[in-house]
């Protein structure tokens, strides 16, 4: 039996589209066939053709999604590979924002905010934004930070929590070409220091107070020390403050020089820059490979990587996945669980474009888990997005179904990590029997999907349904040739795309040929050294037999780095390693590490991980309670509380490789039930040491069977 048959053995469908002929994909489809000349039949023939005619196929996502610009006559050099990266739309003018708020109406919302409760707020009120309400305001934010010096290229960043004014200030930095940077509320300033000093910001968003786990969390704090620790990095950024709670007793607590939302709502106002005479913003429409904004990676071998996307390919892929494959409308109403901080907020606010409404949440999904059921019911929720974590921690312990009507659901996405078996027949049995589930895969990297739904194709148990149009994505085994279906292997993408980064922070222009030839060959080295001529995304994968026409579905198998994963929350060992060297490197101090390596270990039943941290102490000395709260404190404090390992297990010594690097994929691998013969400890320096790794491994699988 293979290892798809493995996974999911069962044939039959949990899902059939009513009537998939008239789904936007096959619409598309129509079109193509219509417009080119071509006799395609079935999905897997127009992903074939979008992933051959790359110029063609782009051409029409433009020309069918309605953008907004000059497109001109090129489209991408269909020759390309995808290590050069290629120009796209060479001619066009194009901005994101602009395309984000084509609609003007009076009565559509565009947002509505819910947040959590908290027992001096039992019944918070949800905030509502409509279509022309946002426009005015992003107006105004676009004045005011004109008025403040802002210009193309400069970067604007957020410390913020999912707040309707947050997505402003997005909006409003892309109006005048300036590039977002975004960190979610959570993250300690530590963290959110060593991603903006690579960046610089000109300017700083941030809340005074953020709602988690049924408590307010003043913030101001926080902010502060940030900024403190940025003093002597870069150029004090100016810094807004976006009173969401009202807390106004920390007000005393602010800089002289802090200015507060309302009051730079006012500024613009004041001054009316950036607008037609007729009052329209006055776009500031650049290339299709201008920068958008900036996202980082999960630090695993160092510093977050700071990635930087293209303001066009994030409009075309997000158009492309909204309203070609996703076939969502005017009329859906679109939630989806995250953080500022992560991906899945650009791909929320994308839905802009098709002018639905969007909900935004501040708070714990779980601290009430019928909470965001209730909003399905009370909002109308037709799309709502969450992680694989989320819906597992949910399955053991709720059934939304006996509980809520839920009947204005019709998809529900998933990602983060890959969804188990098991969590499908939860949501068909305990969620929704008639809902599209979308398992979801893309990530940081590429800020869209590889994979992910298709109103035109069926749900199979433990799949992703399809590879998305105009992605080449495939299957290499270890020596980079092409697996056959039902072979496991690392995810590929052989054709260049459009969401493809620009690069690693800084771009040429905005560094030292030092710092660009640096990230650049940083850049390269990233994706596109593992295997000649194809994107390495860095996933082990398993692309399914065809069925249904759908070219194969798509398996997760997990991460191929060291990267952890606890709770679908992505983030890299260089995070934890950090805190380390701070508070536990000094030999003066009560408490020292003298090595370290965290990896994470598969728990129930592969639909989750947990971190566990091994540490290496001095001679004579011994890993005590009081040792292990004290690194598990510091962790939560200078991170968040998802860094905090489950486990810290002494040991004698850290593996290495023969050049130096710790071997932490390799360590995840036996603690995960990897056998010792498959190492070659020819590459290591100190080999020896993997039996004990072999042998806790055991004890710690014990612990969560």
């Amino acid at each position: 039996m293979s290892n798809a048959q493995l996974l999911t053995s069962d044939e039959a469908p949990l899902f059939l589209p009513s009537d998939p002929e008239q789904s936007a994909t096959i619409r598309f489809l129509e079109r193509v066939n219509t417009t080119h000349g071509v006799n395609l039949q079935t999905y897997f023939d127009l992903y074939k053709w979008s992933t051959a005619h790359l110029d063609l196929f782009w051409g029409m996502v433009w020309d069918t999604t309605n953008v907004i610009g000059q497109k001109g006559a090129h489209v991408v050099d269909n020759a390309a590979l995808p290590p050069a990266n290629p120009i796209w739309f060479a001619n066009a003018r194009v901005n994101w924002a602009e395309n984000m708020l084509q609609c003007r109406s009076e009565s559509k919302l565009a947002f509505i905010e819910a947040t959590e409760p908290t027992p001096d707020d039992p019944t918070p009120r949800l905030r509502r934004i409509t279509y022309a309400q946002l426009y005015a305001l992003v107006a105004d934010i676009v004045s005011a930070l004109l008025y403040h010096g802002v210009k193309e290229g400069d970067r604007v960043a957020s410390y913020s929590s999912n707040c309707i004014e947050n997505v402003a200030a997005c909006l409003a930095t892309s109006a005048i070409g300036g590039i977002w940077v975004s960190a979610a509320a959570d993250f300690g300033p530590a963290g959110v220091m060593e991603r903006l000093e690579q960046v610089q910001p000109k300017i700083i968003f941030s809340v005074d107070a953020v709602v988690y786990n049924h408590k307010v969390h003043p913030h101001v704090q926080k902010l502060s020390k940030l900024l403190a620790g940025l003093s002597n990095k870069i150029a004090p950024p100016k810094v807004v403050v976006i009173s969401v709670l009202n807390q106004a007793q920390d007000r005393q607590l602010w800089a002289s020089d802090w200015v507060g939302w309302e009051d730079l709502v006012k500024e613009g106002r004041r001054h009316k820059l950036g607008r037609s005479e007729i009052g329209e913003i006055e776009w500031n429409r650049m290339s299709f490979d201008a920068p958008l904004w900036i996202l980082f990676s999960s630090g695993t071998t160092g510093r977050p990587k700071p990635i930087v996307h293209r303001a066009g390919g994030m409009l075309l892929q997000s158009n492309k996945e909204f309203a070609i494959c996703g076939d969502l409308r005017p009329d859906d109403v679109f939630f989806y669980y995250t953080t500022t901080g992560w991906m899945m907020w650009n791909f929320l606010v994308s839905g802009l474009s098709l002018g639905c409404t969007m909900v935004l949440y501040d708070g714990s999904p779980l601290r009430d888990v019928s909470l965001l059921w209730k909003l399905v019911d009370d909002l109308g929720i037709t799309i709502f997005g969450t992680s694989a974590k989320y819906l597992d921690h949910l399955s053991k312990s709720y059934r939304p179904r006996e509980h809520h009507k839920l009947t204005t659901l019709r998809h529900i996405y998933s990602t983060g990590s890959p969804l188990a078996p098991s969590l499908f027949d939860y949501v068909y049995q305990h969620i929704h029997p008639g809902v599209l589930l979308g398992s979801i895969t893309g990530g940081t990297d590429i800020c869209s999907l590889f994979a992910g739904m298709c109103t035109a194709l069926p749900v199979f148990r433990g799949e992703i349904q399809c590879r998305m149009l105009g992605m080449a994505v495939e299957s290499f085994s270890p020596t980079g040739s092409l697996n056959p279906p039902n072979e496991s292997g690392e995810l590929v993408c052989v054709r260049p795309f459009p969401c493809m980064p620009l690069g690693f922070w800084p771009l040429p222009g905005f560094g030292t040929a030092r710092e660009v030839e640096a990230a650049q060959s940083r850049f390269q080295q990233s994706y596109f050294s593992e295997f000649e001529g194809v994107w390495y995304h860095g996933d082990h994968i398993i692309i399914t037999n065809s069925r249904f026409g759908n070219g194969g579905g798509i398996i997760m198998l997990g991460r191929s780095d060291g990267v952890l994963n606890p709770g679908g929350i992505r983030f890299g060992s260089a995070e934890i390693y950090e805190v380390l060297d701070l508070c536990f490197s000094s030999l003066a101090g009560p408490y020292v590490i003298s090595d370290y390596l965290a990896v994470g270990q598969k728990t129930d039943g592969g639909a989750d991980e947990r971190v566990v941290l091994f540490i290496k102490l001095p001679a004579q000395h011994e890993l005590s309670p009081e040792f292990e709260a004290k690194i598990k404190a510091d962790i939560r404090a200078r991170r968040s509380p998802r860094h905090v390992p489950a486990r810290i297990v002494q040991v004698s010594d850290i593996p290495y490789t023969l050049n130096g690097k710790r071997v932490e994929v390799l360590v995840k691998k036996i603690i995960n039930g990897a056998p010792l013969s498959s190492v070659n400890s020819a590459t290591l320096s100190n080999p020896e040491c993997l039996e004990f790794y072999h042998n806790i491994g055991e004890e710690l699988r014990r612990e969560t069977n």
